[in-house]
């Protein structure tokens, strides 16, 4: 039974639930209450992603690609809990149905989307473990598979403190599919002692596609900036790790002279802040939203990017990238997929357990390498920024790493096949 008091005391949704608390349209309001729109079907499964944002599009975009082409008349949903997530969604997976702001974690506001939408099958991506969405989506008769599943010590730790109500929710899943041996074993920590018969598997991360940097192209504007110049790239960065950069590349640029860098922001609405920073250091930069005169985005020393779904393609043009979030404690890294895919050597914080198997396998091929201050940036840069040779070795061996754990977004497109070919329709229980 769902406590009564979870939705006022469960801190882990409390941030969501303040920050959607003031929706910024009427739009915005209806989609957190679950009042979607959805197109009727006959007989085709109807398939309800949930992802948190960009990042988790990226990584579940394989699986819904997949499995829009096996079932091409199918009607897909797909809910963020970001507006930057759901423009993602809307960009990078075209082919679904609807892309909407999540509703709240509530039985209200989820049963009301299930109503409408009237789910086959509900695909949980991640971290994503709201209790509502796991039990209401039971109730109503869906399947429900956590997909591309991770979970760290630290939310592991945090979850333990309500068991009773995740081992009731994880336990309405059918299957969880997990990124490593190490997440499959905490998840069945968490669901150890449930009585629902959840199957666990490993299936690598879905993000990783020999394909993937084929996907994606570098807008004509942005090709302009720096032309035939060794370019650093400071990739999803946190609040902090901006100032350690800038005084790495003001020393870097006292030996290479025509280096160029690239910083983006994690969070956009970080731009303000990080060009003060730029200002108070007299670094010229130009912005990816208004580069002006293709002379002075050429001409710029910097490139700001405060635009979506640029980075991944830029990271094709890198030299060396860091990979962010992961300087200080808290955020646990951003994936280092994107460079290593691009053969490009990656550089990343200590703080990086979020990430800590693809870290690891980068780091034993050569093709990485952990920094914690401005003074191991500049050293480790040197030493690929000053030898062709051992960078071009170091990014071959950071995409062979990456590409060895290939495979998961086929997995996963295989299991939940077989997920929706051998489930009876839902019998759509009233929702009251």
């Amino acid at each position: 039974m769902l406590n009564a008091a979870y939705n006022l005391l469960w801190y882990p949704a409390l941030p969501f639930a303040l920050l959607a608390a003031y929706p910024a349209s009427l739009r915005e309001y209806r989609e957190r209450m679950g009042r979607g729109e959805f197109p009727e079907s006959a007989g085709a499964p109807r398939i309800w992603i949930h992802a948190s944002s960009v990042g988790e599009i990226e990584a579940v975009r394989p699986v819904a690609s997949g499995l829009l082409e096996h079932y091409r008349d199918a009607v897909l949903a797909i809910t963020t809990m970001t507006a930057a997530g759901r423009d993602a969604a809307r960009r990078r997976i075209p082919g679904a149905s609807e892309w909407m702001l999540a509703p709240f974690d509530t039985p209200r506001a989820v049963r009301s989307f299930l109503a409408r939408f009237r789910p086959d099958v509900l695909l949980i991506t991640e971290t994503e473990i709201w209790p509502n969405y796991f039990l209401e989506a039971s109730r109503f008769g869906a399947r429900i598979a956590v997909v591309n599943g991770r979970m760290s010590e630290r939310s592991m730790r945090r979850y333990m403190l309500a068991r009773s109500l995740f081992e009731d929710a994880l336990g309405r899943a059918s299957l969880i599919m997990a990124q490593s041996r190490a997440d499959a074993c905490r998840y069945g920590k968490l669901n150890g002692k449930s009585d629902h018969a959840t199957r666990i598997i490993i299936t690598g991360n879905t993000k990783i596609s020999a394909d993937a940097e084929n996907e994606t192209t570098i807008r004509p504007e942005l090709l302009a900036f720096a032309p035939e110049r060794k370019i650093f790239i400071a990739g999803s960065t946190a609040t902090g790790e901006e100032l350690v950069f800038v005084d790495a590349y003001r020393e870097l640029l006292q030996r290479f002279r025509s280096l160029a860098m690239v910083v983006a922001p994690r969070h956009l609405d970080r731009v303000g802040e990080v060009e003060k920073i730029l200002h108070a250091n007299s670094l010229r930069y130009v912005k990816a939203s208004n580069p002006d005169r293709e002379s002075s985005i050429a001409a710029a020393d910097i490139l700001l990017l405060d635009t979506m779904g640029d980075l991944r393609a830029l990271y094709r043009r890198a030299t060396v990238a860091f990979v962010g979030g992961s300087l200080a404690p808290g955020r646990g890294g951003q994936s280092p997929t994107e460079p290593a895919m691009a053969s490009v050597p990656v550089l990343i914080g200590p703080y990086h357990e979020n990430q800590r198997d693809s870290v690891n396998s980068i780091l034993a091929a050569g093709g990485a390498a952990i920094v914690r201050n401005a003074t191991d940036v500049v050293n480790e840069c040197s030493h690929w920024l000053g030898d062709d040779v051992a960078r071009q070795n170091a990014g071959r061996a950071a995409r062979d790493a990456i590409l060895g754990q290939s495979g998961g977004a086929r997995i996963a497109v295989e299991k939940i096949q077989e997920l929706i070919d051998s489930a009876d329709p839902p019998h759509r229980a009233s929702l009251g």
